[in-house]
């Protein structure tokens, strides 16, 4: 019933500032509770993650929107370190990409991604995806902050 539980903590990985705007946009509007996290490139979500090199305060994310094509150490990379690390392959890592490549989507999905969504062109199309995202991760799924310390029968 904390506070801290029910608020979704979202990392955003992308490098486009118009997307990320309308990731935020998306997720301010809505009944969903959350803070999203913002960093430019893989190297930072990583370093977030890992809490390293100026994110020791980070929080551990609940949900992972993961853009591919990105500066530095791109989200196929981050994907496939995330996916396996032992401490943080259990956080949802959604790819939120421009490409609509069947390699990319095979790749991302072998690399243990658990969605590949590819972004739309059309505002309101793209508004009611992220609506979407939002809502079946803050309502719908269970996620491992949610869980209690009881043990399942």
């Amino acid at each position: 019933m904390a506070s801290d539980q029910s608020l979704l903590q979202v990392l955003v990985v992308e490098d486009d500032l118009g997307d990320l705007a309308l990731v935020e946009n998306a997720f301010a509007d809505h009944s969903v509770s959350s803070t999203l996290h913002h960093v430019a490139d893989g190297a930072d979500a990583l370093a977030f993650l890992r809490r390293e090199n100026g994110f020791a305060d980070a929080p551990r994310p609940d949900l992972i929107l993961l853009d591919l094509n990105m500066p530095r150490v791109d989200g196929r990379q981050v994907l496939d370190q995330i996916k396996h690390d032992d401490d943080l392959r259990s956080i949802p890592a959604i790819v939120f990409t421009t490409s609509a490549a069947t390699p990319d989507i095979v790749a991302s999905y072998r690399s243990h991604a658990n969605a590949y969504v590819t972004k739309p062109i059309d505002l309101d199309d793209f508004d009611r995806v992220v609506s979407e995202i939002r809502n079946f991760f803050g309502h719908t799924a269970s996620l491992p902050h949610r869980e209690t310390d009881s043990p399942s029968s």
